[in-house]
């Protein structure tokens, strides 16, 4: 037994967004940059409040008392927030509203932004930037998210585009805005903290007006245990990497402990996770070989992303003596190259689909320019700091998004969120790592860089000791005299040098990774939670091989597939003309949305799944050029044959001509309607009067033409089953008609004049009276010879040629007699 529902989806572009819509129809552009603009602001705040402190921390870390370790810290507590709550957000959005929570994460950032601007020690200033981590921990996941639901993988690189746009002009302008802040007396680093407050306020707002889209309402269970020893293991693992080295040796009691400890809450989050029925991050996952590789990647890229990046404000401003505002300014070439990498590698991924070389040749740039980074001093000339920073902001600009974008087209859409969490988890957990770990070593570097270098002054210089980097301390410049000066710059610059040089290898480690990523060609459908129909054999093989319950490769159809557990959902995939349909998709879900089996259809459309027991379940079936198609099936004991049936897509191409001169109609809008009058698709004829739809269902609908100097057309067309329709059409010339009825000795124009076209036969073509400026105008005239007569003085008749197109201007004065 089984009944069918079908999904109804319907066409639109030839290129559209994904079924982010709430009635799930699919979201045209315009209604996609809508929903992003908020999306977009709130993506702005969270990377501001990050940048905008960059070149602030070593006046914020003198003025509150602290020393490098606190100056890692306060980057540390903030990625190590995010890192913490990534995937408790990710999971929450499959659960819950995205819009809620993506407004949710606003509200938290926007009370620890401003508790930190009201710090008054280091330790305070640390606690308000985990809250501020949390909240960006949750903007940052959460975009990814709202964007996979709304756009189909294939078009996903295109508006990537746009995140990297507003990633990098965050970036590019947070360190610059920081800086001018910190150099504005009246203002002071504490305004880091609040600038970015009306930023989130008038996302909040955009986003409660443009941002719409589905909720999923099912039964909620959060693993708030999973989140709790994740949380613990990172943050033990984090403090041991902070204090090693300093507080007590590498290898010593605290460290066994530490690192004891952390493997322990790891066991015991992985025993959670295996037995919660919505887990934090599903260890399924990680059976597919593209999302583990993604998520080493993930690590090492934030290892060196991070920890290449946080330093610059010290080498700018403790090696080369610059203002904050400076450093920001000298920072650009990196931004640059991100901004044009991540812009230029969205557009061409929209396009071909493919991924995988973006990210091998980003892996390739990072590990390059850290490594000439690592060559730095604080007397190396600008312009090769420039070009190495150039370098590391290409590689970035092509890794961050695109692993993602990977990731995303490996899941279902149950597990979207879960899956995008992962990825930016470790990313930021790398990140986390890499800033604490690096921090503790640059503090130990430049200490003993100022201690050789006062040394080798002599006498005097080793009167200085640590020249106030001792215990990782931050000297004030200003107060050392010259000779002690250079020394410190010297450190700091070599320090910094190192840190980049010590990153390089993280970064080898992701470009060896992403070499054996496999790549799988980006869908073009954001609902499909399978691959496209060509790809959809490697990802059973996959699967299958990730062992999950009631896969059956097409591979071996006539195997003893009953041996398989669970009851067999079997049947056949058909066309509209009762044809097989070979190499489509089927993919049996359960009601939670969690994927229980897929299939591919064989040369003659056999299929075969295993359901898990009795119940109801959802059947998805897809293939190319056809609709997708949802059913629900009803499972008892026995065995449930089901044969499917798709509705093809077919396409609609056409040409606008001029019906007197045959010559292209450039810019006309074409409308298509459905029999019900719902619009369809919409679009402009091109230079050559042509204009073209995809993906439209079959059957019969309106075609309506419109352009300016032209009479509209509506035509009817039957769409086939497949292929593309043709339609020509021809706009006849339609000429407009206008001017004002004045009267009286003022000639003042007349309201409520009734003005009467006549064409040559005496017909009334048209009737109308004029508004309170005396105007009155008739369109889509022919070319002729007409009469015009006003009425409201006496009546006044006279004669009109009309050449048929543009426009024909024809005042008319009314009067009494002797007026």
């Amino acid at each position: 037994m089984a009944t069918t529902t079908p999904t109804g989806v319907r066409g639109g572009h030839a290129k559209h967004g994904g079924s982010g819509a709430p009635d799930g129809t699919p979201m045209t552009h315009r209604q996609i940059m809508e929903a992003l603009a908020g999306l977009l602001l709130g993506m702005f705040v969270a990377i501001l409040s990050s940048t905008v402190v960059s070149n602030a921390l070593p006046e914020i870390i003198n003025d509150l008392g602290g020393g490098q370790s606190a100056y890692t810290w306060v980057v540390t507590a903030s990625l190590l927030a995010m890192t913490a709550t990534t995937p408790l957000w990710g999971k929450l959005s499959d659960l819950f509203s995205k819009k809620l929570l993506v407004q949710i994460a606003l509200i938290i950032y926007m009370a620890g932004s401003v508790v930190a601007g009201l710090s008054t020690s280091s330790g305070m200033l640390i606690a308000c930037r985990v809250v501020q981590g949390i909240g960006v921990g949750g903007l940052s996941a959460l975009a990814q998210i709202v964007m996979a639901a709304m756009i189909a993988p294939r078009e996903r690189g295109r508006y990537s585009g746009y995140l990297g746009a507003v990633f990098a002009v965050a970036t590019v302008g947070g360190p610059l805005l920081g800086g001018v802040i910190t150099d504005t007396s009246w203002m002071g680093w504490r305004w880091c903290f609040y600038v970015g407050v009306p930023f989130a306020v008038i996302a909040l707002v955009v986003l409660q007006k443009t941002l719409k889209l589905p909720v999923v309402k099912r039964d909620v269970k959060v693993d708030w245990a999973g989140a709790f020893f994740i949380s613990a293991a990172v943050s033990l693992l984090l403090l041991w990497v902070t204090f090693a080295g300093d507080k007590y040796d590498w290898v010593s009691g605290p460290t066994y402990a530490m690192l004891g400890g952390t493997v322990v809450l790891v066991a015991l989050f992985l025993l959670v996770e295996s037995k919660a029925s919505e887990p934090i991050i599903p260890l399924r996952l990680f059976r597919n070989r593209t999302i583990t590789l993604a998520s080493v990647a993930s690590l090492f890229v934030g290892i060196a992303m991070f920890a290449g990046t946080v330093f610059f404000s010290q080498y700018f401003q403790l090696a080369r003596d610059k203002s904050p505002t400076m450093s920001g300014v000298m920072t650009i070439p990196m931004i640059a190259g991100l901004f044009l990498s991540s812009t230029v590698s969205g557009q061409v991924i929209t396009r071909t689909g493919r991924w995988k070389a973006w990210l091998v040749c980003g892996g390739f740039l990072v590990t390059a320019g850290l490594g000439m980074l690592g060559t730095i001093r604080y007397d190396t000339a600008y312009w090769q700091i420039a070009v190495y920073m150039f370098v590391l902001g290409l590689g970035i600009g092509m890794m961050m998004q695109n692993l993602v974008l990977a990731t995303q087209n490996q899941v279902a859409p149950a597990d979207l969120g879960s899956a995008s969490s992962v990825v930016t988890f470790f990313r930021s957990l790398g990140g986390a790592i890499g800033v604490s770990a690096l921090g503790a070593v640059m503090a130990n570097r430049v200490t003993h860089y100022v201690k050789d270098g006062l040394a080798d002054l002599g006498p005097e210089g080793a009167a200085m000791g640590h020249g106030g980097t001792g215990g990782g301390g931050i000297p004030d410049l200003d107060t050392l005299p010259g000779p002690f000066r250079t020394v410190v710059e010297a450190a700091y610059g070599h320090g910094v040098g190192d840190v980049f040089l010590y990153s390089a290898p993280a970064a080898l480690v992701a470009f060896i990774v992403t070499i054996f990523i496999k790549e799988v060609a980006l869908k073009t459908n954001a609902a499909d939670g399978t691959p496209a129909a060509a790809d959809a054999a490697e990802a059973v093989t996959e699967t299958a091989q990730a062992g999950v319950a009631g896969v059956t490769s097409a591979a071996a159809p006539e195997g003893p597939v009953d041996a398989v557990p669970g009851t067999a959902v079997r049947g056949v995939v058909l066309g509209a003309q009762g044809e097989p349909v070979a190499r489509a998709a089927v993919t049996l879900i359960s009601p939670a949305g969690r994927q229980l089996g897929r299939s591919v259809a064989q040369a003659d459309g056999g299929y075969v799944l295993h359901a898990p027991g009795a119940g109801s379940y959802v059947l998805i079936a897809s293939a190319d050029g056809f609709q997708p198609q949802a059913s629900t099936v009803v499972v008892g004991d026995e065995p449930v044959a089901y044969d499917i049936l798709l509705v093809g897509t077919s396409g609609l191409t056409g040409t606008v001509r001029a019906e007197e001169t045959g010559t292209p109609v450039q810019g006309a809008m074409v409308v298509v309607t459905d029999v019900r009058g719902d619009v369809l698709a919409t679009g402009r004829s091109g230079d050559a009067g042509e204009f073209a739809f995809g993906e439209l269902v079959p059957g019969a609908v309106t075609v309506a033409l419109s352009a300016t100097g032209f009479r509209p057309l509506a035509l009817p067309v039957e769409i086939g089953g497949q292929g593309v329709t043709r339609v020509e059409a021809a706009l006849r010339a339609g000429a407009l008609v206008q001017g004002v009825v004045r009267a009286g000795s003022a000639r003042s124009p007349l309201s409520d004049a009734r003005v009467t076209l006549i064409d040559a036969a005496g017909n009334v073509v048209a009737t109308t009276r004029t508004g309170e400026d005396g105007a009155y105008a008739f369109t889509d005239l022919d070319a002729g010879e007409y009469s015009l007569i006003a009425t409201g003085y006496p009546p006044v008749a006279g004669s009109l040629t009309v050449a048929g197109h543009g426009v024909e201007g024809h005042d008319i004065e009314l009067a009494h007699p002797g007026e």
